[in-house]
């Protein structure tokens, strides 16, 4: 059975992925923003988000991979952690040109429809461009939010291993408390039957020795009393 760290380690990447996942979705849906500049501005604020919690995440990879006891467990977190911090980067990159791409055409889109006094044919052919943008990458972004929602199932799997585990673990201190209070019972109880062992031994030579004593005494009264010139 794995260990809770080894657990905890496994539910950090996998949120990573999660969130890294769900970056790419946004990423994609700012590609195909068809605009206004508000509906921008609410992804660029989910993205953030996530960027915020991708973040932590990292960096919690990196405390694990820190709390390490050896060389071997501890290098391999550390790679991973790296390799997520450079993926990072690279989306962080690519939400960028996607945000001033948009930004871009939906200035230029607003320009065309002030000169116009309302959409232009290159305009709506651009929006007609965009919709169909939209639809073809719909598929794409829904499967990367079906990946993300497996992803949160193995992840809230995981955690449910973990609660597990710490019962489990409870159950083994419980029990092994409860193996050293018998050990000492028993240690005590030895103490006992061999201390009464010795007391039963010593009463038996002071029962030995009255007896002697009192014969004794009996055969010495017979003896004065019968032979009482002797």
């Amino acid at each position: 059975m794995a260990s809770s760290e080894d657990v905890n380690v496994r539910i950090c990447g996998q949120e990573i992925i999660k969130y890294d996942l769900e970056i790419k979705a946004l990423t994609q849906d700012i590609i195909n923003c068809p605009g206004p500049h508000s509906a921008l501005a609410e992804l660029n604020s989910r993205v953030k988000e996530k960027f915020n919690k991708l973040r932590l995440r990292i960096q919690d990879l990196e405390q694990m991979a820190q709390e390490q006891d050896t060389e071997s467990t501890r290098l391999p977190i550390l790679m991973e952690m790296e390799s997520q911090r450079r993926q990072m980067l690279s989306n962080q990159t690519a939400w960028r040109k996607a945000n001033l791409a948009c930004k871009l055409a939906i200035d230029n889109m607003e320009k065309d429809e002030l000169l116009h006094g309302g959409e232009s044919p290159s305009t709506r052919q651009r929006k007609v461009t965009k919709e169909s943008l939209v639809e073809s990458s719909s598929n794409i972004t829904e499967s990367l939010m079906s990946i993300s929602r497996m992803m949160s199932e193995q992840v809230k799997q995981s955690e449910d291993t973990i609660g597990t585990l710490a019962t489990s673990s409870k159950t083994v201190q419980e029990a092994n408390e409860e193996f050293k209070t018998m050990t000492g019972t028993i240690h005590l109880g030895r103490k006992l039957i061999l201390k009464y062992n010795r007391r039963e031994l010593t009463d038996k030579l002071l029962i030995f020795l009255a007896l002697a004593l009192f014969f004794a005494t009996v055969l010495y009264i017979l003896k004065k009393r019968l032979i009482p010139f002797v």
